[in-house]
């Protein structure tokens, strides 16, 4: 990459404060920015590092009034956090070529249908009936069951899992040796103390613009459908079990486990490690703390909820203190 500072202005639609020619070629933390290096501000804590970075541009905040002179160019924006994930998106793209190609050892059915520029990797393996849709990149050793859907644009990275009939939208990424489609943990006690499998009929239906980590798991629903909403984004290492409902815009950190038909909300955040016992409603705007039990359905929008079992923040931590305080008597 090799961009000036007015070049990236207008991507990002912000002003230049200094050598609009100021070259970069890279990117670095503001902490280590070098000359030929992008930086950004966005967090107050890292002021400091404003006024001796040598980087060549620096991304900050409209409303960033510097109390000391800075040496690098500057391009002010609505908000630098945003304009990073913007650039970064903006250089990733320039980079990215779309192409058909078919690799080793593949093995595409004659009945599946691949768009315009799909790109699949070797030893992939996409059974009959599935469609795939314009410039979606399949990686490496992939299995695509039987009547599955893949959108635009998708990307599917290597040791990924697609068990028959899912169906999954456009600008949709699933990291490496993500398995969507399994069957979720459903066994009926016996008289005699034993297990009955209990076959999973349903699917998982993916939304547009979802990210999902590595090594995670969305299971198939007994009856009816899964469902991850549009811009739904899941770290690595989550389970997500059967008949399980994630609104639109959910986040949701590593480690964290959904018991079968919950039902989260739209723009929710789950910290690392949330577990979240079955056939529970979690209202819209809800944020969940790093290693918190939710036992009972959270049915106000908005709130901030910790512990286990969780329950509301500011009574959380009044109830640490005294946790803490009972511990020293």
């Amino acid at each position: 990459m090799k961009y000036t500072a007015g070049q990236l202005a207008d991507v990002l639609r912000g002003t230049v404060e200094g050598d609009s020619n100021a070259v970069v070629t890279s990117f670095a933390k503001i902490e280590h920015g070098k000359p030929g290096q992008l930086c950004f501000y966005a967090n107050p804590k890292y002021e400091e590092y404003v006024y001796s970075s040598k980087a060549s541009i620096l991304l900050v905040n409209n409303d960033f009034v510097p109390k000391q002179p800075v040496t690098p160019t500057m391009i002010r924006v609505e908000n630098a956090y945003t304009a990073v994930a913007e650039l970064l998106k903006f250089v990733s793209d320039q980079h990215r070529k779309y192409r058909r190609h078919r690799g080793c050892f593949c093995s595409v059915s004659l009945s599946a249908k691949l768009g315009r520029k799909v790109f699949v990797g070797n030893c992939t393996h996409i059974e009959a009936k599935c469609r795939i849709g314009d410039c979606s990149r399949i990686g490496d050793n992939v299995f695509i069951g039987r009547g599955s859907v893949i959108g635009h644009h998708c990307i599917i990275y290597p040791g990924v899992c697609i068990y028959p009939g899912s169906i999954i939208g456009d600008n949709v990424i699933l990291h490496a040796n993500v398995v969507i489609g399994s069957d979720g943990f459903g066994n009926a006690p016996q008289p005699d103390g034993t297990w009955k499998k209990i076959e999973h009929l349903g699917n998982v239906i993916i939304g547009n613009d979802v990210e999902i980590g590595a090594c995670t798991t969305v299971d198939k629903a007994e009856m009816e459908s899964t469902i991850i909403g549009n811009g739904v984004k899941i770290d690595n290492l989550c389970q997500i079990a059967h008949n399980v409902e994630i609104g639109d815009n959910t986040v949701m950190a590593a480690q964290c486990g959904i018991a079968g038909s919950a039902k989260i909300g739209r723009n929710c955040i789950l910290a690392g490690q949330v577990g979240i016992v079955g056939h529970l409603t979690i209202a819209d705007n809800t944020t969940i703390g790093a290693q918190s039990g939710v036992t009972k359905s959270i049915p106000k929008p908005g709130q901030i909820v910790m512990g286990s079992p969780a329950f509301e923040i500011n009574q959380f931590k009044r109830s640490f203190i005294k946790f803490r305080q009972s511990g020293k008597e």
